[in-house]
């Protein structure tokens, strides 16, 4: 639609200001604040990833820097920090895997195995979903628990992934005297690796089994 003359078009505009002046103005207002809401949202979190990368930094380096109790010390208390302030994040997760490790070597199984099942239950991703599982199979394992520690092994992975999958299998199986079937998984580990020779320790534990058998 046109209109012949300036002063026509002041009047429309005019006379559609008073009958929808108010809503147009509200949505506006509304749309104006969708913006820079989001804006705001972004900015917030961009710091917060930025806050969580300088702490998680520090974890790292508190753990692997030295060799000391008091580092190892100060890590599980990053990376308890990390979790509790920066939960849902993905470096929430990989503290949790620190403190896992740090279970560990503290001999705390019990507690390695209960953040590396919440992992499993909760990554949201399948890489380290997978990564959880195996580590956790270890665990378990560790406390006299191999037949758990298979059960914990499923799922579809492939390449190296399912390689390292296979041999703890294979060690799990061994540690349940059940010798072929201990074979079977190391064979399948060597085959899933693209360089068999990458990981001589495992055409070793090959190797033993077959002068056993």
């Amino acid at each position: 639609m046109t209109y012949e003359t300036e002063e026509e078009q002041v009047e429309k505009i005019k006379e559609l200001w008073k009958k929808h002046g108010v809503p147009l103005l509200t949505g506006v207002v509304i749309a104006l604040a969708g913006v820079f809401g989001w804006q705001g949202w972004n900015n917030y979190q961009d710091g917060k990833a930025a806050e969580a990368s300088a702490l998680y930094q520090s974890m790292l380096e508190a753990v692997l820097a030295g060799d000391g109790t008091e580092d190892r010390a100060r890590g599980a208390e990053l990376a308890e920090q990390i979790r509790e302030q920066y939960s849902g994040t993905r470096y929430a997760q990989f503290a949790a895997m620190m403190q896992a490790r740090l279970a560990v070597e503290a001999e705390d199984l019990p507690a390695a195995e209960q953040l590396l099942s919440e992992l499993v239950a909760d990554a949201g991703d399948p890489v380290l979903e997978e990564v959880a599982r195996q580590r956790l199979a270890r665990v378990l394992a560790a406390q006299d628990r191999a037949e758990e520690g298979l059960d914990v092994l499923t799922g579809e992975v492939s390449g190296a992934l399912l390689a390292s999958r296979e041999e703890i299998r294979g060690d799990l199986l061994l540690a349940l005297d059940r010798e072929s079937e201990a074979r079977s998984a190391y064979q399948a580990a060597l085959t899933a690796l693209e360089d068999p020779q990458a990981r001589p320790q495992l055409q070793l534990k090959l190797d033993d089994l077959a002068e056993e058998a």
